[in-house]
């Protein structure tokens, strides 16, 4: 009996020393051995004015794209807005309409890939623009439909009446004012880089030029990626129309930011660079999905 308790006590001493060292040696979330995740390199590489894209053949509806502005910002509907996504307010679900042209409806285009300006939740959309469109449809008295198209794609459609309004956090420049009538700005952006978690190139950086230098120092074979048609694709492409002079690296697009990331933890691209706000949440969307 005493040889049978003896052992029983040496196993379960073999079993608690086993314990402690799992306690010592486990890992964190976010630490698991090996787990490469997405980091935000937290520096404004651009100086950017979002504002909503009206179909250039309506100029009475701009003229009252801009008196609603004025009005939710006078009021603080506007701020109550940005609450939802950056303070302690709750985003509101909107439903689209569905499409009717015997109705009287506000026809908004949108790529939804881009949050907290434009995101889906279920089949319900949420974000910044996404709530301001709701409050501008009720505001004209109008039933508000939401449409999903590429970003690049927004223009040209505004351009041939395919829509009233495009609202996807864009960025004004002159050459997408050839295409369409711009609103007054209503959001200060900028564009930010995405990295691997394991990469310490950039950890040194503290200004935007900083980055930049080492940016332009990457050779041809490295791969950014960026959503199709925005800034941040403009950035590493180069434009004369936003001022950027463009990377030796190259850009590899994709329809959405959460993509770009996503192929850059699955080695497809080696970095990204988006708009400041989405990549923080998408980097934040994608590591909790490692």
């Amino acid at each position: 009996m005493k040889k049978a308790f003896k052992i029983l006590a040496v196993v379960m001493a073999l079993v608690l020393i086993g314990t402690v060292f799992a306690a010592c040696g486990k890992k964190t979330d976010g630490e698991e051995k090996g787990k490469v995740t997405a980091k935000v390199i937290d520096i404004k590489l651009s100086d950017e004015q979002y504002a909503f894209a009206v179909n250039p053949n309506n100029a009475e509806l701009l003229e009252k794209v801009n008196k609603f502005l004025a009005e939710i910002k006078a009021n603080g509907k506007f701020d109550e807005v940005i609450n939802n996504y950056f303070g302690d307010g709750k985003p509101v679900e909107i439903t689209s309409a569905v499409e009717d042209k015997t109705k009287d409806q506000l026809i908004v285009v949108t790529e939804p890939g881009f949050e907290p300006f434009e995101y889906t939740i279920g089949d319900k959309f949420a974000g910044i623009d996404m709530e301001i469109a709701k409050l501008l449809a009720d505001s004209l008295g109008k039933e508000l439909v939401i449409k999903t198209i590429d970003f690049d794609s927004i223009f040209s459609t505004l351009n041939t009446n395919g829509a009233d309004i495009g609202m996807a956090g864009i960025t004004v420049s002159p050459d997408r004012e050839k295409l369409v009538k711009f609103s007054d700005s209503y959001y200060n952006a900028s564009q930010e880089l995405i990295v691997k978690s394991t990469d310490t190139k950039f950890d040194n950086c503290k200004t935007a030029d900083d980055v930049a230098k080492l940016l332009k120092e990457l050779p041809e074979t490295t791969k950014i990626g960026v959503q199709s048609g925005t800034t941040g694709n403009a950035y590493v492409d180069g434009s004369e129309d936003l001022g950027f002079d463009g990377l030796t690296a190259k850009a590899t697009p994709y329809t959405n930011g959460s993509l770009a990331v996503t192929a850059m933890l699955n080695g497809d691209v080696d970095y990204v660079i988006i708009d400041e706000a989405p990549a923080k949440r998408i980097t934040k969307a994608v590591n909790a999905m490692q």
